[in-house]
C-alpha cells in the first residue's frame, strides 16, 4: 500500500504557517488595533490578505511536483490539503471578524450577536477540481498562490454580507462602502461607492484575483425602525 503523504504534508505546512504568523509584524499590528477597539472591516481585509499570503507560502514550500505521486494532484490529496488549509484560514479570519463586529455593534449601541458565515465549500471545491484535472502539478502550481489569498479575502466579504443582511432584517439601515485600492480595473471602478444595503449592487461582494478593493460597512446609529409604524427608536 502506498504511503499516505497528506498527514506529513499537513503537519509541515501547519508548523511553517504558525511560525510565519507568529513573526508577522502586520498581524501583530492588526491584533493590537482590534484589542483597542480601533479595527473595522478594512483591518479584517488586511488580516485576510496577510493570512492568505502566509498560507500560500506554506503550501508552496512543501507541495511541489517532487512531493506528489506521479507529479500530480490526486483527488484524495488535493481534497484534504486544500480543504484543511482553507478552513484554517476561515477559522482565523472569522474569529477576528467576529471580534471586530462585536466592537462595531457596541460602538453603535447595538445589542446584537456577531454573525458568522458558512464555509464556502463550493469555492473550495472549484479550486480543488482545477488542481485535480491538470496533467501535472506544474500546470497548476499558480493556484497555490493568489487564489488562496482571494479565497481568504472572500471570507471577509461573506462575513460582511451575513451581518449586513441580519441587521437589515431587524430594521437597521446598514451602509456598505466599496473602496478602490490603487487605480483599479473598470469593473472595480464601477462598483466603488457607498450604498444603503437595499440599494447596493449585487456584485458588491464579488472580487477577481489580485483584487484588493476594500468592502466595509457601518451598522448605523443603533436606531431601529418598527416595520409597522415606521417609527424609529
Amino acid at each position: 500500500m502506498d504511503k499516505d503523504i497528506v498527514p506529513g504534508l499537513l503537519a509541515a505546512i501547519d508548523q511553517y504557517f504558525i511560525e510565519t504568523n507568529a513573526n508577522s509584524k502586520e498581524l501583530k499590528r492588526l491584533v493590537e488595533l482590534q484589542k483597542n477597539g480601533k479595527a473595522d472591516y478594512k483591518e479584517v481585509n488586511e488580516l485576510a490578505i496577510e493570512i492568505g499570503k502566509n498560507m500560500s507560502k506554506a503550501l508552496k514550500k512543501y507541495v511541489n511536483a517532487e512531493s506528489l505521486p506521479d507529479e500530480k494532484f490526486y483527488f484524495n490529496i488535493a481534497n484534504r490539503l486544500i480543504n484543511t488549509s482553507l478552513k484554517t484560514n476561515f477559522d482565523i479570519v472569522t474569529g477576528y471578524s467576529s471580534d471586530v463586529q462585536k466592537s462595531l455593534n457596541e460602538q453603535a449601541n447595538l445589542h446584537l450577536k456577531a454573525q458568522v458565515p458558512e464555509f464556502n465549500q463550493e469555492k473550495a471545491k472549484g479550486l480543488i477540481e482545477k488542481l485535480v484535472h491538470a496533467e501535472t502539478f506544474d500546470d497548476v502550481a499558480w493556484l497555490l498562490d493568489e487564489p488562496i489569498v482571494t479565497f481568504t479575502q472572500s471570507i471577509v466579504d461573506d462575513s460582511i454580507q451575513k451581518n449586513v443582511e441580519f441587521q437589515s432584517k431587524v430594521g437597521l439601515k446598514p451602509r456598505i462602502t466599496r473602496t478602490l485600492v490603487g487605480k483599479g480595473c473598470d469593473w472595480c471602478r464601477n462598483l466603488a461607492g457607498s450604498y444603503l444595503y437595499s440599494e447596493a449592487p449585487d456584485e458588491i461582494y464579488h472580487r477577481h484575483e489580485r483584487d484588493r478593493c476594500i468592502v466595509n460597512y457601518h451598522p448605523g446609529d443603533g436606531r431601529k425602525q418598527d416595520v409597522w409604524s415606521k417609527k424609529w427608536s
